[in-house]
């Protein structure tokens, strides 16, 4: 059973996973506005692992007995100054998430609450994916710079990645 301060806390996360994946289908969208449609899948295939990352809280909040309470998502912003400029808010805003996962598992070892730290641990070790493959994706878009052929050799690249929904995409 989850406490009162865990359950508000994992309903939380539940809001900023939902805002992470608005956040990516507005840069999917935008990417796609400015012609570059291989980024637009990039993103638009983040979107589709933010949404899971959504729907297992969501099945893990339900499985403990809680009440899961959908709470307003805020409107990400719709233009950006370039794809460089994407991928920069996009690490940004996973560090952002990387330190929420890490406050929730701290909260969880000080509650003894282990079954949600052991629910937490998928999250922490796919913190460390998306980190990684942002800075990846930053150094490349800071060595090809407003090179158009380059930037669209990037795009062709990015245009091949496909969503694999995890083994346990809603279950827990």
């Amino acid at each position: 059973m989850l406490s009162e301060k865990m359950l508000e806390a994992l309903n939380g996360q539940l809001n900023k996973e939902i805002y992470s994946a608005y956040l990516y289908l507005s840069m999917s969208a935008y990417s796609t506005y400015i012609g570059l449609k291989g980024f637009a899948n990039w993103f638009m295939v983040q979107y589709q692992e933010e949404s899971v990352h959504a729907m297992k809280i969501y099945d893990y909040i339900n499985s403990q007995g809680g009440q899961v309470k959908l709470l307003a998502v805020a409107q990400p912003p719709a233009e950006f100054k370039s794809p460089l400029d994407m991928f920069e808010k996009t690490l940004e805003h996973e560090r952002f998430v990387t330190k929420c996962i890490n406050d929730l598992v701290d909260l969880a070892i000080k509650g003894k609450d282990h079954a949600t730290n052991i629910f937490l641990q998928w999250f922490v070790t796919e913190q460390i994916e998306e980190e990684a493959n942002d800075n990846e994706i930053i150094s490349k878009l800071k060595l090809v710079g407003d090179k158009g052929d380059a930037l669209l050799m990037v795009d062709r690249e990015l245009a091949a990645r496909v969503f694999t929904p995890p083994a346990t995409s809603t279950g827990i």
